[in-house]
């Protein structure tokens, strides 16, 4: 749906998914809180919710633009929050990322999603099943959206922690396309953590602005539940770091065991260099013009034949003796 609409009054649902232009005629009821989704909003469409709850046209043009920073901004009738939701894809190493900005007033929430990758039919679940909170107002229609966000960067957490895991179990192995899938998916975790904790740490500090004095939204009574809210957005940050040492050591060890399989071909290479020689000076030797213990007889050659295999075993079972080979 590209518009959803929800209107509560003194704390009870009463009417969903009615037309965005009857907002302004139920907001007159001083006891009625509103909630307007917008998809993918085109800019009649920003312009009308700017004119109907007073919005500061940079507020408006920022939710028109991608790749915002996370971020909490203050106006004067009004705040704006800017959020990422989280997804990990099916690889369990790939992150997605949907952008989204929610607009704030005393009785409205407003928010607006630029791609379908935020599951909002999550967070009206959320809600209906805390009845009880919608007494509260925008405070619990806010407290729902945010928590479900964060649960969801935990949830890429968790994932590619997994996928880190699995991925230590491959560092030492001997097939080649294991080798090279260790190699490829690395890279891939690599650059998913980088762009999950863009995305962490500064929503920590959202989190935070939101519980401090001046938000235009009374969180007061739900203040215990946005505290629990930071302290997941706070273990997800910890989280992050502790994923990116992992995943540093990860390919810290994967160099390691590179340059020890590296080392261990080039004393194969070396050992079977060295056994290949003993045959090749022997002949080049007694293939010289000169006479020698049994030159030009048939006892010379299997003299001479006997020394090659006798020494070239001996090299080669030292070798193997010392692992070389």
């Amino acid at each position: 749906m590209a518009t959803r609409t929800r209107l509560y009054q003194n704390g009870t649902l009463v009417l969903e998914d009615f037309p965005a232009s009857d907002v302004s005629e139920h907001l007159a009821d001083p006891t009625s809180v509103v909630w307007l989704d917008l998809y993918r909003p085109g800019s009649a469409e920003l312009v009308m919710v700017g004119e109907e709850f007073d919005i500061h046209e940079l507020a408006l043009e920022n939710a028109a633009q991608h790749g915002q920073r996370p971020r909490l901004d203050r106006f004067r009738s009004h705040d704006v929050l800017t959020a990422y939701a989280v997804t990990i894809g099916g690889d369990g190493a790939e992150l997605s990322t949907s952008e989204i900005a929610v607009f704030l007033t005393g009785r409205a929430m407003i928010t607006v999603r630029k791609d379908d990758g935020f599951d909002i039919g999550a967070v009206v679940t959320r809600w209906d099943e805390s009845p009880g909170l919608a007494r509260h107002g925008v405070a619990f229609l806010l407290h729902g959206l945010l928590a479900d966000i964060v649960d969801g960067h935990s949830a890429a957490a968790q994932q590619l922690d997994d996928s880190i895991e699995a991925l230590e179990d491959l560092l030492f192995s001997s097939d080649r396309r294991e080798i090279e899938t260790v190699q490829r998916r690395a890279f891939a975790l690599r650059k998913s953590l980088v762009r999950l904790r863009q995305i962490v740490l500064p929503m920590r500090e959202v989190v935070n602005a939101v519980m401090r004095p001046g938000l235009h939204v009374n969180i007061e009574p739900l203040v215990a539940y946005y505290q629990d809210v930071f302290d997941h957005a706070l273990r997800v940050t910890e989280w992050t770091e502790s994923l990116r040492e992992m995943m540093a050591s990860v390919m810290e060890t994967n160099l390691s065991v590179q340059a020890n399989r590296m080392n261990l071909i080039m004393k194969k290479v070396t050992s079977w260099a060295a056994i290949i020689a003993v045959p090749t000076a022997i002949t080049g030797y007694f293939g010289q013009n000169l006479p020698y213990p049994g030159f030009d007889h048939e006892s010379g050659f299997i003299v001479s034949t006997t020394l090659i295999v006798a020494l070239s075993a001996s090299l080669y079972m030292i070798f193997r003796r010392r692992d070389w080979l």
